[in-house]
């Protein structure tokens, strides 16, 4: 699955994991009922938010669900998943989204579909998704030709991109589309006054997304010869992580407006875990379960020069003490890009800039990916096991029932009281 929302479930409660699965299982099992057993592959981790805002805002999550039967992705167990209008939002958002992937690969070329044939299958089954995600979403009043729109301009947009070209400009289409799922979960919860402060935080969503997919497939494009934004319009690290955590920042402020009935899950994962998402794809951090990570805490596995702080720490570093994203303050220049650059210059947080990442495996092609998935599903692996390679990207996963006693992370609170954001209980 995708998504850059994938929280740890040695972080997560009892409650706050149940909660979680529930709504990751709901989008599965509405995907499968209202689209058919192959549209299951467009479930990812970022589509079940919709859903989970939805109840966020209502406060009627347990009336919105049901017994779902076993499944070998949770051991064959039963569960308790999500349904009703949340979920069918989330899985028209989903196909949409997951249309939108294929038909990106499809022009940037990656893997078997650089290929005619298969390209033309893929086109194929990415329209019909367009249109069963638009049919879904109109009965639950979305009109999905805002994110089919948003989508059709990208490929233009990354046409025209080059050297110079902000990173914002790229990222635009991907920002509009988040923005009109996010603040449509307002008009389903019947409070419509937090359409506005949702609708600013999901645009600042799908500016993050965007802009980690792009840290995270940054060595695999440049293996393929793909196009990337930061490739492109020559952007390095630094500037993709100044955008990040302007992101961070923004998305923090427009939650304090939204009025949320039960927030604990939904400020767990836009508050707690987007952090963690963006140190996970910059490299900065690594989960106290799985050990330091190697090199240690200098990013991609390097040391800093003799007598310099690693990227990260000390007074220069993004979690230093005078880095003005720290704790709740505005940057300079507000929240959406308006700082000029550290005291390293332009764009830069002082001079020393982080190290680009180490070569990876190339991604694996569309039938060996797909062996491979087979395998990973008929050996339980996706489930049980500990940490299994993802069978087309070859990214690190971690099996989804799996969990750890022991563990020396911190779990999250039902009710979150570190920063008293969203009015949760802090």
């Amino acid at each position: 699955m995708f998504g850059i929302v994938r929280p740890c479930r040695h972080r997560l409660s009892e409650a706050l994991r149940t909660e979680w699965m529930a709504h990751l299982c709901g989008l599965c099992l509405t995907l499968r009922g209202d689209h058919g057993q192959f549209a299951r592959i467009a479930t990812n981790y970022d589509g079940l938010l919709v859903s989970v805002l939805t109840d966020a805002q209502t406060g009627r999550a347990d009336a919105g669900r049901r017994t779902a039967g076993p499944c070998p992705l949770r051991g064959m167990r039963t569960a308790s998943v999500a349904r009703g209008e949340g979920a069918r939002l989330a899985a028209s958002v989903s196909l949409v989204l997951a249309s939108a992937k294929v038909r990106d690969h499809i022009a940037d070329g990656n893997g078997m579909l650089r290929r005619r044939p298969l390209a033309l299958a893929a086109r194929k089954v990415a329209r019909g998704w367009d249109r069963a995600g638009a049919r879904s979403g109109g009965t639950l009043g979305f009109d999905t030709a805002v994110l089919v729109e948003a989508v059709d301009r990208q490929t233009g947009i990354e046409l025209l991109a080059g050297p110079g070209t902000p990173l914002t400009a790229v990222t635009e289409p991907t920002e509009t589309a988040t923005s009109a799922a996010f603040a449509h979960t307002a008009k389903l919860a019947g409070r419509p006054g937090n359409a506005a402060p949702l609708a600013e935080a999901g645009r600042l969503f799908g500016r993050l997304a965007h802009l980690l997919d792009a840290v995270e497939d940054r060595a695999a494009d440049a293996a393929e010869g793909a196009w990337n934004p930061l490739t492109a319009t020559g952007a390095g690290l630094a500037e993709a992580r100044r955008l990040c955590d302007d992101a961070l920042h923004g998305i923090r402020l427009a939650l304090r407006e939204v009025e949320f009935a039960d927030p604990a899950l939904a400020h767990t994962l836009l508050v707690h875990e987007l952090p963690r998402s963006v140190d996970r794809a910059f490299g900065t951090t690594t989960c106290a379960h799985q050990g330091q990570q190697p090199g240690g805490p200098y990013p991609f596995g390097r040391q800093p020069p003799q007598g310099q702080p690693a990227y990260g720490q000390g007074p220069l570093g993004l979690n230093g003490p005078q880095h003005p994203y720290a704790g709740d303050r505005i940057p300079p220049g507000g929240g959406d890009g308006g700082h000029s650059g550290g005291p390293g210059g332009s764009g830069g947080w002082g001079p020393h800039l982080p190290p680009e990442p180490p070569g990876r495996k190339p991604p694996r092609g569309l039938l060996a990916g797909c062996g491979v998935f087979l395998g990973l599903c008929c050996t339980c692996k996706m489930c049980c096991a500990s940490e299994y390679e993802g069978p087309w990207s070859r990214k690190s996963r971690e099996g989804c029932c799996q969990s750890c006693d022991g563990c020396d992370c911190c779990d999250s609170c039902d009710c979150c009281e570190c920063c008293g954001c969203c009015d949760c209980g802090g």
